[in-house]
């Protein structure tokens, strides 16, 4: 068994390299979002999607589109609006006078990196023509269904100040995200930074090919064969069970929650924990690298019972009690 680790984490060192290249070229045009870099590469190598909740201005915009030019990969950035149509995010059937026919025009979604900009502010038709392209990474125009392309990723943001006028995502999709990350305000130091790269009128924004894409697909086959014990898989399950049945271990959560993770949350931890290993360069996967991602696996898939909205408790308050109370093994 420790020839094969060994063995694994030598292919995984050599898989891996890509990974400290794109951050260090990242970090040209970055300043902190340390969490949310980490969190990107974690949902390319899981084939996951991102939601976004942060204040207008904390760089999700350049942060996605300096690392699809890390790739040289296309990015597609488009804002939701209620009036938005299925059509113009998938595109659409055009005639065509010349010959009768009607022809597809495919939409915007057909890129590598996509960021929704509020996504709450489409109405429910948009939502759903994007959960098939989410899930199912193929989209359906007429009769004639088309492969979106690899990698493709979604980050979808939401405004948690300004909710007038928006539609509130449905569990459904929700769950279709792999990740719920929190974007805060940078530091006194990181602003200060910010302001001394970006205070002209010509900012230095843009980020040099440094792989291929082609790199990233190769590193998802090997996430797969980190090693997870059978003692990790039954603390990811004990997490995800107590979320739903909190009253066994922690009974004054009882009346919190109103309904747990599903059993999707149970996969996307594993997959999350393994992608978490493979950036740490380990052929196996560790408790602490579950209690890191479990905040942001969790934190959309917990939803609040009115009393617990009342009184001011939060899903991410839960997280952290349940992370308190399971024994870790």
């Amino acid at each position: 068994m420790s020839s094969e680790t060994d063995a694994l984490k030598d292919r995984i060192a050599e898989k891996s390299a890509w990974v400290p290249l794109v951050r260090d070229e990242l970090h040209r045009v970055l300043v902190g979002q340390e969490d949310l870099v980490d969190r990107m590469f974690v949902a390319l190598l899981t084939k996951g999607h991102i939601l976004l909740e942060g204040v207008p201005g904390l760089a999700k915009t350049l942060t996605v589109k300096a690392l699809a030019g890390t790739m040289s990969v296309s990015f597609k950035r488009f804002q939701f609006t209620p009036d938005l149509l299925p059509a113009d995010l998938l595109g659409t059937l055009i005639y065509s006078p010349g010959d009768g026919q009607f022809k597809p025009k495919l939409g915007p979604i057909f890129a590598n990196l996509i960021l929704a900009d509020e996504i709450n502010r489409s109405p429910a038709k948009v939502q759903s023509a994007l959960l098939e392209a989410m899930q199912e990474r193929q989209v359906t125009i007429g009769e004639t269904t088309y492969k979106l392309p690899d990698p493709f990723m979604v980050m979808a943001t939401q405004n948690p100040i300004d909710q007038e006028g928006t539609y509130q995502l449905p569990e459904a999709q929700l769950d279709r995200f792999l990740l719920k990350v929190r974007v805060d305000y940078p530091t006194k130091d990181e602003e200060r930074r910010i302001l001394d790269l970006m205070s002209t009128n010509a900012p230095k924004t843009d980020t040099q090919q440094v792989i291929e894409a082609e790199r990233v697909t190769e590193a998802r086959a090997l996430v797969n064969d980190i090693m997870i014990s059978d003692a990790v898989r039954d603390y990811i399950v004990e997490i995800i069970h107590t979320s739903r049945y909190p009253g066994e271990l922690l009974p004054d959560m009882k009346n919190l929650i109103r309904c747990g993770a599903s059993p999707r949350g149970t996969i996307n931890l594993a997959l999350a924990a393994r992608a978490r290993a493979f950036l740490d360069g380990r052929a196996y996967v560790t408790p602490q690298d579950v209690k890191d991602l479990a905040m942001d696996v969790l934190r959309h898939r917990i939803l609040l019972t009115y009393e617990a909205e009342a009184e001011g408790v939060t899903s991410e308050q839960i997280i952290e009690r349940l992370l308190e109370r399971i024994a870790v093994p």
